[in-house]
């Protein structure tokens, strides 16, 4: 596939060894760029970034003269762009963490080893993914049919281009059959809540994504009915519950006029798993799991816990895998547990008493008593008073109260397909503060 770059220079080979900073040193060769940044200049961000991290002041834009560095940090592993204009840093930072997403892809684990023994799937991709300084083909599955990783060896699966890069529907491949066509449809909701020592909510909203995984047959149309509260206004329908999303981002898939104009969700799928879009609703959220705690502490000789879990949701639904985790001493020993279900168990390296409760039925309460030995004088302030955190889930349920009303699927062979819709409400950031 040619490429339209400035740089007459050949792509020099492989280093022998490649340090932490190896995707740095990948950026330094690449073809596919617009050679307006001397590739020197990479040589400067070690050093800045190091001076910056001493001082305190770690910055995800760094300066050098005019020469912008933006950058990520993924295990062992920085990725950096270099810009001497005033770039889009939103989409920079979407590539960056898209380069994550397709090596991970690639090679399971991005870390230096990975880098090391695919060097050259490791160009390619680059070469690929990037062309002439502007983002191209991201999308990991299109890239994985021609460009393959057979142990550290390269190997060009097919001398034609797909068509999937140059087509109008980017995403998906012609030519996709299965014997029984479906969709599933995931709806997932985060509940994001931060409530204070007193028991009042400071701040909550809800979080949702809806995902896919079509396995259906040849090019289908799809169209997605939701009780959006716009779209009911829209047509003048007002009767049941509707919902106020805000923050909407689609997949690329979306034809975004026809959501502009009329607020249709139509879309011809990727083939497998996909976020089809993601939103946000600001609304007051109750508590779904409720938590009330007292803390005593005895003469700095021992420290006595008590917590009440309570499901403040309908009885019908139940909260699957909770973690009560409610923080202790740093200097804490000797636990000792006695809960009215589930277990407990202590995480000395994280302070951190984690109470699990595999099934929680909504209205029901639950309690779980800790002892702990305190053998130290500890300044109480020092260590500040970290939140208690809840993790659950609760299936068949959402709490904004949004629908799949319909799922439409139109293919040119007429056939039939089946829409499978499943609920899920998570939590999120979900923190209670205590008073001790």
């Amino acid at each position: 596939m040619g490429r339209a770059s400035t740089c007459n220079a050949p792509p020099p080979p492989p280093p022998p060894q490649i340090s932490a900073q190896a995707l740095t040193i990948v950026n330094k060769s690449l073809k596919p760029q617009k050679c307006d940044v001397d590739m020197s200049e990479i040589d400067h961000f070690l050093p800045l970034l190091t001076q910056q991290e001493e001082e305190g002041l770690t910055c995800p834009v760094i300066s050098h003269g005019n020469v912008h560095f933006m950058w990520i940090k993924h295990s062992n592993l920085y990725l950096v762009a270099t810009t001497n204009k005033n770039s889009n840093a939103s989409l920079v930072y979407s590539f960056l963490y898209k380069l994550v997403e397709v090596f991970t892809e690639y090679f399971k684990e991005l870390e230096e080893e990975s880098i090391q023994d695919n060097f050259v799937v490791v160009y390619e991709l680059l070469d690929e993914l990037m062309d002439f300084g502007f983002p191209q083909t991201t999308d990991s599955k299109i890239l994985q049919e021609y460009i393959t990783q057979e142990g550290n060896k390269l190997e060009v699966a097919k001398t034609k281009v797909p068509t999937t890069v140059t087509n109008a529907v980017s995403w998906r491949s012609e030519g996709i059959k299965y014997k029984k066509n479906e969709v599933f449809i995931d709806v997932i909701e985060s509940i994001n809540v931060l409530v204070n020592a007193n028991g009042n909510v400071m701040s909550s909203d809800i979080v949702g994504s809806i995902k896919l995984k079509t396995m259906l047959s040849g090019m289908p149309e799809l169209r997605l009915g939701l009780n959006d509260r716009v779209l009911f206004a829209l047509t003048g329908r007002d009767k049941g519950k509707t919902v106020a999303m805000e923050d909407v981002k689609f997949h690329q898939c979306v034809r975004l006029s026809r959501f502009e104009s009329d607020r249709t969700i139509s879309f011809i799928p990727p083939d497998g798993e996909s976020e089809l879009m993601s939103y946000r609703i600001n609304t007051h959220v109750k508590p779904l799991i409720w938590i009330e705690s007292v803390i005593e502490k005895f003469s700095h000789s021992r420290v006595e816990i008590m917590v009440k879990a309570k499901g403040q949701f309908k009885k019908q639904s139940v909260a699957n895998n909770v973690e009560v985790r409610v923080p202790v001493p740093s200097d804490a020993d000797s636990p000792k547990f006695k809960t009215s279900t589930g277990h407990a168990k202590y995480v000395p390296e994280k302070n951190l008493v984690v109470w699990t409760i595999k099934s929680f039925p909504g209205g029901k309460e639950f309690l779980m008593r800790a002892h702990f030995g305190l053998p130290s004088v500890e300044n109480d302030e020092a260590e500040g008073k970290p939140p208690i955190t809840v993790k659950f889930e609760i299936p068949y349920f959402t709490v904004s109260g949004i629908q799949v009303r319909y799922m439409k699927i139109i293919e040119k062979s007429g056939y039939q397909a089946l829409p499978w819709v499943r609920y899920i409400t998570q939590s999120g950031d979900y923190q209670l503060r205590t008073n001790t």
